[in-house]
């Protein structure tokens, strides 16, 4: 069910969504293409892998992961998103979404008319730069997960996994060490390409070790500069 909300000008999210620079004829423009948000449930699909690319999503509330499916009927968690970021970029070159869209919580989307995106994006330069900003993101978030997959062990990816999630709340005017990391265990494993057994020596290392607290999915980071280290390979 969709449902009309705020405009994205008034928007707490607005820096991450939307170009600077906009003059008030151009946001009321932006206002008019980006006016339905739909709440998902957890659990829900946002879209699915291999469907016709028809909206592009701005995640105002909540947390998403994305998944592939391959033809074994496996799948591999290949991101997850926090409010303020854009979902189905992935799929703009074949307009075919690459991947799924699943909430891992209870979540509200804006929905993006692709094609009047595009068109107004050509009418707007400042517009077409931030999409351009966005779509070199993801590109550089997937050459960051390769790398992760491919080079790292298990501790320096969980590091470099914590240590991005806290970055992101940072950007977001999180202010403690804190994080609650929306996703399961599973998720988190199959993201980093290790088993769910060795994702839990690791972090019970990490516990002892006094890098972090955790209880259930509330992580506090006790000693960031260590765990740094770890991500960095330098211990």
């Amino acid at each position: 069910m969709l449902a009309p909300n705020n405009n994205c000008s008034q928007c707490v999210l607005g820096q991450f969504c939307l170009p600077v620079g906009l003059s008030a004829s151009d946001s009321d423009r932006i206002d008019e293409l980006i006016n339905v948000r739909t709440p998902l449930k957890k659990g829900d699909y946002l879209y699915r892998q291999g469907t016709e690319l028809e909206f592009l999503y701005n995640l105002r509330y909540g947390a998403l992961k994305s998944e592939f499916s391959v033809v074994s009927g496996n799948n591999q968690v290949i991101g997850f998103h926090l409010p303020g970021e854009l979902l189905g970029v992935d799929g703009i070159a074949e307009h075919i979404y690459q991947s799924n869209a699943i909430a891992l919580e209870d979540s509200v989307v804006c929905v993006v008319p692709f094609s009047e995106l595009e068109t107004l994006s050509h009418e707007i330069p400042n517009l077409q730069r931030h999409l351009n900003r966005v779509m070199s993101r993801e590109i550089y978030q997937d050459h960051r997960h390769s790398h992760l997959l491919g080079t790292l062990n298990a501790e320096e990816k969980f590091a470099c996994l914590l240590i991005n999630f806290f970055e992101r709340f940072q950007q977001r005017g999180h202010p403690s060490q804190t994080i609650d990391l929306p996703m399961s265990r599973e998720d988190m494993a199959s993201y980093l390409g290790i088993q769910i057994e060795t994702l839990s020596r690791v972090i019970s290392r990490f516990v002892e070790r006094q890098l972090i607290t955790i209880k259930q999915r509330h992580v506090e980071i006790i000693d960031l500069a260590k765990l740094k280290k770890v991500a960095e390979n330098s211990v």
